[in-house]
């Protein structure tokens, strides 16, 4: 691969008089029926290629990033939240990476964006965490934040991500050697911090009209994704079952996941789900605002993105 080739470093600059001096966009919005949908961007996780695919071989894994113009050592992982209104209920799904890990410095931007967007967090009345790690709780970890929000607010977590973190399990798991005590640490500060919020579930739970979670498991035992329908329209918010190698190679594993033939079952399952049904897609690792179609492409998938509504 050329030298020359590389990530995309973000661009900002102070323009007009948006505070947030960011000239890239972190938000999208989408209508799905009656219900309102903005996916926001928390920023961009830097890790190593080989988290990608921990059951192929460096060759093969090194073909797809170069067919992709990236690099073969560092992957800007996309990281990706989501805002839903329906009714009288506005539901934040996920909530970033925080301030808790230092690696991560180029994330940890939801609050802000939030903000920026206006949004005033009393006015949460749900939040729905996918699964408990810490680029998904970190930002309700952040000092300050549990004051903002409203003290009744109710946060939807599968019953049995909670009985995992307990003791966590990272046997099957290839991460970086630091992340794995960061996860802990930031599941275990979740749970000090909100343990009276916590409304655990076991398979579904109807969160909003038109709005449910469901159980996956794979990534995490309790790993939810969020179904969100209206009007015969229909968006899945993905959380981590689908990273974007996962469309051209859905039995990739990756090293995020606890369990890992669990995760490729229930991807793929999706994945084909996404494409009989032809509904929209979203997911918090694919690049933003990670909105689109799903199609069959032989044995394996195609991303079809949507296109941007100015």
């Amino acid at each position: 691969m050329s030298a020359t080739a590389r990530n995309v470093q973000p661009v900002t600059a102070n323009i007009g008089n948006d505070d947030s001096g960011e000239l890239v966009s972190s938000r999208y919005a989408v209508r799905i029926g009656d219900v309102d949908v903005v996916l926001i961007s928390d920023g961009i996780l830097p890790l190593p290629t080989s988290t990608m695919s921990t059951n192929v071989s460096e060759a093969d894994r090194n073909k797809w990033f170069d067919h992709r113009f990236l690099q073969r050592d560092m992957f800007d992982w996309a990281l990706n939240i989501a805002l839903v209104r329906s009714g009288d209920r506005l539901i934040l799904i996920d909530s970033g990476v925080g301030d808790g890990f230092e690696y991560f410095s180029r994330a940890g931007r939801s609050v802000l964006r939030l903000e920026t967007a206006g949004i005033d967090l009393a006015a949460i009345t749900d939040i729905v965490v996918t699964h408990m790690h810490m680029d998904h709780v970190g930002g309700l970890n952040v000092d300050g934040i549990k004051a903002k929000l409203r003290p009744n607010v109710r946060i939807h977590v599968a019953a049995a991500e909670v009985e995992f973190w307990k003791h966590p399990d990272f046997s099957r798991t290839v991460m970086p050697e630091a992340v794995p005590p960061a996860l802990r640490k930031a599941a275990a500060r979740f749970v000090e911090l909100y343990s009276d919020n916590i409304a655990p579930f076991d398979r579904t739970v109807k969160v909003a009209a038109g709005v449910t979670a469901r159980v996956t498991g794979g990534h995490t035992p309790g790993h939810c994704v969020v179904d969100v329908a209206s009007q015969g329209e229909k968006l899945t918010f993905v959380g981590d079952m689908i990273f974007e190698v996962g469309f051209d190679h859905p039995t990739w594993q990756n090293g995020f996941e606890h369990e890992p033939e669990v995760a490729m079952a229930a991807r793929i399952a999706l994945l084909n789900e996404a494409a009989e049904t032809g509904s929209l897609l979203a997911a918090a690792h694919i690049a933003f605002p990670s909105i689109g179609h799903v199609a069959k492409n032989g044995e394996s998938f195609r991303f079809v993105p949507v296109q941007w509504d100015y």
